[in-house]
């Protein structure tokens, strides 16, 4: 049987490209560790690995936008743990503030204090974050939560302008969290703080005045409820942080699945594919001699 020359390397040529193309493949395989380069390799596998990596890259998202929602509520929680403290100094000085021992000049100077709680709890209500945005204002961001009107009356200066919506973060699938408080409350306790220390600076004001004490025991009152009010988001926020705590694990347990799976089905086995690379390189070699040693014969090489 004879071949002619021109079919002959054309066979040659088709096993030299064929081989150099696998050994490419499996080099490619071995420098980046997957298994599957193209969908193509593997349909089925490419399709899951797909769905994990998407699955994953949500996940990631997920457990991203819980870091920044923790740290949002972490933040929150302090300022207003300052003002709960400022509170109970405040509330503790109107204690003081209605004992009838008290002289006039006693309840003056009780104003100074009275005046610098007032101011850093204005001050506290109408935190600015470090983008510049208000952080008691419900959705209203840009818009101060509390504004003060100075030619109104004492006891109606202070006013709440912000909103009670809340800011919605995805956490997870189908779940999200609220990322904000605001101050809304803490306009009452300012106007009867102010109105308090207008009361307080009279020349002659004194503690057993029935006018005076119902001031007083208003703001008191005030103070109470404020308090309350205020160390109550703060225990929200707790709450928060602790739904978040569990669906970050949840998330974690769930990326680490995916990861495990996502090495299982495209890590590629290095040594298989050394076997198989090795093996490709024989044949390539192989060829070459063959091809070198049949391309040197002629009839006369067998006469």
């Amino acid at each position: 049987m004879r071949i002619a020359t021109s079919q002959f390397q054309a066979m040659m040529n088709q096993s030299l490209d064929l081989n150099q193309e696998r050994i490419t493949y499996v080099t490619q395989q071995m420098a980046n560790g997957n298994r599957i380069q193209l969908p193509s390799d593997d349909p089925v596998d490419s399709v899951r690995l797909s769905r994990l990596k998407r699955e994953e890259a949500s996940v990631k998202q997920y457990r991203s936008n819980i870091a920044a929602v923790n740290e949002r509520l972490t933040k929150n929680e302090g300022y207003l743990q300052n003002m709960v403290n400022d509170m109970g100094s405040g509330r503790d000085l109107l204690v003081w503030a209605l004992d009838g021992s008290n002289t006039s000049q006693d309840l003056n100077a009780m104003v100074t204090s009275l005046t610098a709680l007032r101011d850093s709890l204005m001050y506290s209500a109408n935190t600015i974050d470090q983008e510049g945005r208000y952080v008691f204002s419900g959705t209203s961001t840009d818009t101060a939560p509390v504004t003060y009107n100075a030619a109104a009356l004492p006891g109606s200066r202070y006013t709440y302008a912000g909103n009670t919506n809340d800011q919605l973060v995805v956490v997870g699938n189908g779940i999200t969290q609220v990322a904000n408080q605001n101050a809304q409350g803490i306009e009452k306790l300012l106007n009867q703080l102010d109105q308090t220390i207008s009361t307080l600076s009279g020349s002659t004001v004194s503690a057993n005045d029935p006018a005076v004490r119902n001031v007083l025991t208003a703001n008191l009152d005030g103070f109470d409820d404020a308090m309350n009010l205020v160390a109550g988001k703060v225990a929200v926020i707790g709450g928060q942080q602790n739904v978040l705590k569990t669906i970050d694990a949840n998330h974690e347990n769930v990326s680490l699945s995916n990861q495990t799976a996502i090495l299982d089905i495209g890590q590629l086995d290095v040594g298989t594919a050394a076997i198989e690379l090795n093996g490709y390189q024989t044949a390539l070699e192989a060829s070459y001699k063959a091809y070198s040693k049949i391309g040197s014969l002629s009839l006369f090489s067998v006469l």
